[in-house]
Order: structure tokens, then C-alpha cells, then sequence
């Protein structure tokens, strides 16, 4: 499934900055004038001015990364708001707009570790805490962690319940670290604010999928297919879990459905591909297999059927090129060590035959991944252009 990008759910402004108890100087005057003004060169000139007679005047680095922020040159802001804090850190909103332009600069782990300290102070329910607490959990999220995401996301949307985005990217954190529960009750909630989110049906179905919860993932995955079928992997994971199922009559169409949609799918073609064969259609299922390795060479299940495709056309060397290919991609799967082996019995060479059986023995029979173990262990792509 698409991850959702934490830019554009946020708009952002630095705070104004307070002032601290100090004595009037008409540099000072000035560039705070020019700044309310909004004459931004000119005011960062005056509190230039200033430094160069008081070089250790916070209030002036910080104005300066202030004036700086807003002209989204927030490299240069987080350079003096730093050179500020590190002359009086008691200074106003100064860690605030700190992290404010580390997010913004995307140094989503600097963020947090300048917002997170602030979070024990402030109060809860407060509007400041609120803002602090969602882009705490935004910069989680941004890299990937996402059980430390979840509270933090939780906050954001009790606080603005009526914000869509941040459902969503609550059930998707909740389902990137396998709290499947969580995801079925922020499921509700997005329902709630839209009765037709393809998205919330189909990442219901992938919790419910985790929990092995067959019935009601299936379930949830028509209603997705049926609300929105050119969502990305919405045919892909209900094919798959008919595939599963063993219903590859029914997994060839959701296959063929996503393709229809991405015709790159690397998954989607090998899992095409795997089902023709185990209809006795071999000789189609290598166009399809070719087509999944060209895009994601990564796949074990595509160079083992293409070594079952090679072989029912008497290439055994490339039959065995495959095979060995995806032993060495999946070195711990029973099922591909078994098939070496019955392939090298067949070519009468049993000393390597004895080798890939004991291997299986020291193996047990993997179970099938959940649709979110397979589309996540799945080689990243970039994001294709929805027509």
C-alpha cells in the first residue's frame, strides 16, 4: 500500500518569538520595526548590525533564524537558532521553532530529539502540547518508526478528530507494527468521516489478515474493490489470499485486475505466473515470470517457476540456473531445496540430489506471509503516476 507523505497534511509557521528582559537600544528598535513591517532583508541587516557590537545577543541570532525560517532557508535557521539557545535557552519559543525548521528541513531524528524532552512539560490538553505532540509523532512516522509513532498519532487525532489524514496515518502506523487491534478501531473512526474510504476497507482487511482472520479479510477487501478498484494492491492482496486459499481460478482475475492497473506489478506477475502454472498452463506462465524478474530480479517464487517453465521445455541448464537462483535468494525455504532436489535426481546426478534433500530435513515448511508481510518485504519501486 502507498505510504502516505507527512508534507503536505501540515502547515507550519514558526512562532513569534518573545522577548527577553533586556535594555532598549535603538539598533534593537529598529530591526524589530523593520521586521513587523515585514521588510525581512532589511531587518536581518539591522540585527547583523547589532551583533557585530553585542556578538553574544541571543534574541538577535534568533530573530535572524526567525526571518530565516520564513524564507524557508532553514539550514541557515537552524544554524543560529542553535548558535541562540546555546547563549540562553531560557529565550522564548526558541526550541519550539527549532524543531519547527528541523521538521521542515526534513531531520525528522533531530526533531525528536528536540521536541520529545519539551513533551514532559507541557501540559496536557494544551494547544502547544497538541502541535508537539503531532509533529513528534509526523517525525516517527517519517522514518519508520512506527510503534513509537502511535502514541503520539493517538494524540493528534483526539485533539483534532475531524482530520482525516491523521486517521489514516494512525491505522497505518498501527498496522506497520502489527497492532492490529488499533487499526480496526482507528477503522471505525475513519468511517465515520468517510463512509467510502476504499483505503480504511483494505487496510482493515490486511489487519484482519494478520490476525488470520480469513473471512473477514476477504471481506473487507471486495468492499475496497468495490468502493475504489484501481487502488494500488487492493486486487493483488485479495488475489493472493485466494491464492492461499487455492482458488486460482478466482487469484488469476485479482492478478490480472492489478495488472490491468500497473502493469509493472512485480508481484502481481509472479504470482500470475506461479498460478498458470499450477493450472497446467506452463508455456504462458514464462512471459509473465520474465516480465516480474526484468522489474525485481529479488523474488525467489519468479526464478523458481521460471526454472519449472525452463524445465517442462528441456532448457535444463537454464532450468537449473533459475532454481539454484532462488535457493540463494531463499536460502531457508523447504520447498525450493526440495525442488533442487528433485531436479538434480532427474538429471541422474544424486550426490548433489542427497545434499538438497538433507537440506529440507534441517528446514521447516514456512508459512504463507499475511498480504502485509509479502507487499512490504516486496523490492521498493518508485511511485507510479495514477492516471
Amino acid at each position: 500500500m502507498k505510504r502516505i507523505c507527512i508534507a503536505p497534511f501540515v502547515l507550519i509557521s514558526a512562532l513569534c518569538l518573545g522577548q527577553p528582559p533586556s535594555s532598549p537600544s535603538p539598533q534593537r528598535q529598529n530591526a524589530l520595526a523593520l521586521e513587523q513591517a515585514g521588510k525581512i532583508d532589511e531587518a536581518q541587516s539591522a540585527w547583523k548590525s547589532l551583533l557585530a557590537t553585542q556578538p553574544k545577543n541571543a534574541e538577535a541570532y534568533a530573530h535572524i533564524a526567525l526571518l530565516q525560517a520564513h524564507q524557508e532557508r532553514y539550514k541557515d535557521a537552524i544554524a543560529n537558532y542553535r548558535k541562540a539557545l546555546s547563549l540562553n535557552p531560557q529565550f522564548p519559543n526558541l526550541r519550539l521553532n527549532l524543531g519547527l525548521s528541523l521538521f521542515k528541513a526534513g531531520e525528522l531524528k533531530e526533531t525528536i530529539q528536540t521536541f520529545e524532552p519539551m513533551l514532559k512539560d507541557l501540559p496536557a490538553g494544551s494547544p502547544q502540547r497538541l502541535r508537539v505532540a503531532t509533529l513528534t509523532g509526523l517525525a516517527h512516522y517519517g522514518i519508520g518508526n512506527y510503534s513509537a509513532a502511535v502514541p503520539y498519532m493517538r494524540e493528534a487525532t483526539s485533539g483534532d478528530p475531524e482530520n482525516l489524514q491523521f486517521k489514516l496515518m494512525l491505522a497505518h502506523a498501527c498496522l506497520w507494527s502489527r497492532q492490529y487491534q488499533c487499526v480496526l478501531d482507528t477503522y471505525g473512526e475513519i468511517l465515520t468521516l468517510d463512509a467510502n474510504s476504499a483505503e480504511a476497507h483494505m487496510l482493515a482487511g490486511e489487519a484482519y489478515d494478520g490476525e488470520r482472520n480469513e473471512a473477514k479479510a476477504l471481506e473487507e477487501f471486495k468492499a475496497a474493490i468495490e468502493v475504489d478498484p484501481k487502488l494500488q494492491n487492493v486486487h493483488f492482496g485479495y488475489g493472493y489470499m485466494l491464492w492461499r486459499l487455492l482458488k486460482f481460478i478466482d487469484a488469476e482475475k485479482e492478478f490480472n485486475a492489478e495488472l490491468a492497473n500497473d502493469p509493472e506489478h512485480p508481484l502481481a506477475l509472479t504470482y500470475l505466473g506461479d498460478t498458470m502454472i499450477r493450472l497446467d498452463h506452463v508455456e504462458g506462465a514464462g512471459t509473465y515470470l520474465e516480465h516480474a524478474i526484468r522489474v525485481d530480479p529479488s523474488i525467489a517464487l519468479a526464478h523458481l517457476d521460471m526454472g519449472t517453465v525452463y524445465e517442462s521445455g528441456g532448457r535444463k541448464e537454464d532450468a537449473l540456473r533459475e532454481l539454484k537462483t532462488a535457493a540463494s535468494l531463499s536460502p531457508g525455504d523447504q520447498k525450493i531445496h526440495w525442488r533442487l532436489a528433485q531436479f538434480y535426481q532427474s538429471m541422474g546426478r544424486k550426490e548433489e540430489a542427497i545434499a538438497e534433500f538433507q537440506k529440507t530435513q534441517s528446514l521447516q515448511k514456512a508459512a504463507d506471509e499475511s498480504v502485509l508481510d509479502k507487499i512490504q518485504h516486496a523490492k521498493p519501486r518508485p511511485e507510479r503516476q495514477q492516471p
